[in-house]
């Protein structure tokens, strides 16, 4: 008897459960259906890089935010706001909505729409609340995130047809590249019409693109920085070991002497490029790893030694004997003689062609791009490689130009200073309105008076009085 009430007990438990759920799905069906929340399904910005094949949004660059959210029937979404971030700028101007629907979402419907801007929120209104099943498009224009970049994310809200205001959510952040001065200002050129007018012709925007020049100018500028740093290191450590092979050479030993002879030989008669190639190529085979920029420092001052050899070599040789035997008249070695009386002199007549030296040497370290070293040629290469333009290898040169042209000016000032040219001076004589120079004498100025000696006659005539004098004493006025 227990069992059996216990069974009956439970059946009625059961059966009072299944009839409770039952007219709790009845009530439900009866209640009129509304989505849970406006579900976010897409947020993001137009890819606004120039390159091409470049997926990056730019930052302080023009682009577009397309917002979509997927709406249920009887929502009756009355308007959406969304919250750029901080710093971020827009316009309302062309924003529109577009409502999605169809079997797959491809039946576009145009909401008549009212757009408004609050500081950083845009807010889109709509004339009849949004009551089909669909994807709710938001479009806006004229976008520009702030020029340093970082996570962008975008916030907002939805209000519906009863009043009640949401928040949404699902909002993806935007990444945004930072971008620098250099790239402001030539997204800046990019728009002006005499730039685009110049960019119309194909041998202008290949060989000189205003926009990207001063984008590459940058890039290429570190490059620079590399390059002079290998002529820093590499020239200073060529003078001493041109200097010591200079005095191998003229040395009394035969050993020494051979072997200065034969290194400079060898290194002035290969080309430097095969050096280069040997060394970054050839070590490596050898078990021998070298960093890319001590390796090229070592090439390019190996090179440099033995043409600074025979650059010391000639100016030790130019300096007469007489000198030699004066130092030792005065008790001095070989040794003495060289340091203090024979190498100072030395130094001072081969500076101009030391300095010619240092500008082929830093020209010489373009050829280190062929094995990778980044130096003016190499990132200006890159540049190329990815735009397809000549412009950056114009950059490359300036840069080059900004070295050799002051110090190529300099060594003519150096070698016109040594050789003892005398600087001309024009000797300018004012007259006044009375014809008188400064001083007192007076001249007259008109025709030749007859009477004035030609080239042919080595005497002249004064105007005034006939007399003849000398050319000495005409110079003397």
């Amino acid at each position: 008897m227990n069992t059996t009430a216990r069974l009956t007990k439970s059946s009625r438990l059961l059966f009072a459960a299944l009839c409770t759920a039952f007219i709790a799905a009845i009530v439900m069906l009866a209640l009129p259906a509304n989505a849970q929340a406006l579900e976010t399904s897409k947020c993001s910005a137009r890819p606004n890089a120039s390159a091409a094949g470049d997926n990056s949004i730019l930052g302080a660059t023009e682009t577009r935010i397309t917002w979509e959210g997927m709406t249920e029937a009887g929502e009756g979404v009355e308007s959406v706001s969304l919250t750029l971030p901080e710093g971020t700028s827009f316009t309302t101007d062309n924003a529109r909505s577009t409502l999605l629907t169809g079997k797959d979402l491809m039946t576009r419907n145009a909401l008549t729409t009212t757009f408004e801007d609050a500081g950083q929120t845009l807010t889109a209104s709509f004339a009849k609340p949004v009551n089909d099943a669909g994807c709710l498009r938001i479009e806006v224009y004229g976008v520009f995130f702030p020029a340093s970049g970082g996570s962008m994310q975008i916030t907002g809200t939805y209000t519906l047809a009863d009043g009640s205001t949401h928040n949404l959510t699902g909002i993806p952040a935007v990444e945004v590249v930072e971008v620098n001065p250099f790239e402001q200002f030539s997204n800046f050129l990019a728009d002006q019409s005499w730039v685009q007018a110049w960019n119309s012709n194909k041998f202008c925007k290949l060989f000189l693109d205003p926009t990207l020049l001063v984008t590459s100018f940058p890039v290429v500028f570190w490059g620079f920085l590399q390059a002079l740093a290998i002529v820093a290191c590499a020239f200073p450590l060529a003078i001493p070991i041109g200097l010591l092979l200079a005095l191998m050479r003229m040395s009394k030993f035969r050993v020494l002497r051979g072997i200065a002879t034969t290194y400079v030989n060898v290194v002035r008669g290969t080309p430097l490029f095969l050096q280069i190639y040997i060394a970054f190529f050839g070590l490596p085979l050898a078990g021998i790893q070298v960093p890319s920029f001590p390796l090229g420092v070592i090439v390019l001052f190996m090179n440099s030694g033995a043409y600074l050899c025979e650059i010391f070599r000639a100016g030790i040789q130019s300096i007469p004997k007489g000198q030699f035997e004066a130092a030792r008249s005065l008790g001095m070695n070989g040794a003495q003689t060289m340091v203090f009386v024979i190498i100072p002199q030395t130094v001072r007549r081969v500076i101009p062609t030391m300095t010619s030296e240092f500008i082929l040497l830093y020209k010489d370290t373009s050829m280190l791009a062929a094995v990778g070293v980044m130096e003016v040629v190499m990132y200006a290469k890159t540049i190329v490689a990815s735009t397809g333009s000549i412009t950056p290898y114009i950059v490359a040169a300036c840069f080059y130009l900004v070295i050799t042209l002051p110090l190529a000016k300099l060594v003519g000032n150096l070698e016109a200073r040594l050789a003892g040219t005398p600087k001309k001076r024009r000797r300018k004589n004012k007259i006044d309105k009375d014809g008188k120079k400064e001083g007192g004498a007076s001249t007259t100025v008109g025709t030749i008076p007859s009477g004035v000696s030609t080239p042919d006659n080595p005497k002249l005539a004064d105007a005034q009085d006939g007399e003849f004098i000398t050319p000495e004493k005409m110079s003397s006025l």
